[in-house]
C-alpha cells in the first residue's frame, strides 16, 4: 500500500487518524460543521498504517495527517487551514 491509492477526489480530503487521537476527534465535527468532505482513515486498521502516513507526511508519523488531491498534506491543521488549502486547489483547477 502506499499514500497515492488513497488520494481523495477534488474538494475533498483523506484524513489519515488512529482511534485513540484526541485532535483527530475535534477536527472531524468541525469539518462536518463546514461541509468539508473527507474519508477517514483509520491507520492502525490498515497494514503498514503508519508507513503510509509516514510516507504522505515526509517522515511525520502524526495523526491527523490530511491529504489533499494534488498529493500536498497538512499535520493537525486549523479548520482554517483546511479550507483554504482546498479553496487554492480550486482555484488552480
Amino acid at each position: 500500500m502506499s499514500a497515492e491509492q488513497f488520494l481523495p477526489d477534488e474538494g475533498a480530503v483523506t484524513m489519515f487518524t488512529t482511534s485513540w487521537c484526541g485532535y483527530c476527534r475535534r477536527l472531524k465535527p468541525q469539518l462536518d460543521q463546514i461541509g468539508i468532505g473527507y474519508t477517514e482513515v483509520n491507520i492502525e486498521d490498515i497494514d503498514n498504517g503508519a508507513a503510509i502516513v509516514e510516507e504522505a507526511n515526509g517522515g511525520n508519523q502524526t495523526v491527523p495527517t490530511l491529504l489533499f488531491s494534488d498529493g500536498s498534506t497538512q499535520t493537525n491543521p486549523s479548520q482554517a487551514q483546511v479550507r483554504a488549502k482546498l479553496e487554492e486547489l480550486s482555484a488552480a483547477g
